[in-house]
């Protein structure tokens, strides 16, 4: 019975331990807050599950994965230009990827939600959950692979000049 109590205090203690350590930007105070209730009027389930949850969506259901178009893509949530689509490139993850942000825009976090530390991105302005960077991206550029949600995600096409 003891190693019973001794075995549950410890799961305890780990949980404990875990949970308190889901991000290491704890108390920032960004640009752009709302409450909850103000997020989930402006933001649609999914939306709100990725961008304030820091949910994932679905692998290949974006139609931003395969947008070759040109232009510049924001936050869904306040607008802010996050990459530029010169930067964007298919990896093959069935997911938007960039080899780079637009400097100062996204910024970098540790979260260990699934047990251990990745590097999670972050819109700057109001903090929404992006995705994730990982070291397999285009060794002939940066890389890094800034592995985005594309429901995170609005395209904003580049005016044509004649």
């Amino acid at each position: 019975m003891k190693n019973i109590f001794t075995f549950v205090i410890i799961l305890f203690l780990i949980n404990y331990s875990c949970n308190s350590q889901n991000s290491s930007i704890k108390n920032k105070i960004y640009k752009i807050e709302k409450t909850d209730a103000e997020w989930k009027k402006q933001l649609t389930p999914l939306e709100y599950n990725v961008l304030r949850e820091a949910g994932t969506e679905r692998a290949f259901s974006s139609e931003l994965n395969q947008n070759k178009r040109k232009g510049i893509y924001t936050c869904k949530a306040c607008e802010t230009p996050l990459y530029k689509s010169e930067h964007k490139y298919n990896s093959g993850s069935g997911w938007p990827s960039f080899d780079r942000a637009i400097k100062e825009n996204v910024e970098l976090d540790i979260d260990y939600k699934i047990g251990y530390a990745r590097t999670e991105l972050k819109c700057n302005t109001c903090g929404s959950h992006l995705g994730h960077s990982f070291d397999d991206g285009p060794q002939e550029t940066t890389g890094k692979r800034h592995c985005i949600n594309g429901v995170a995600l609005k395209f904003i096409p580049y005016k044509v000049t004649k």
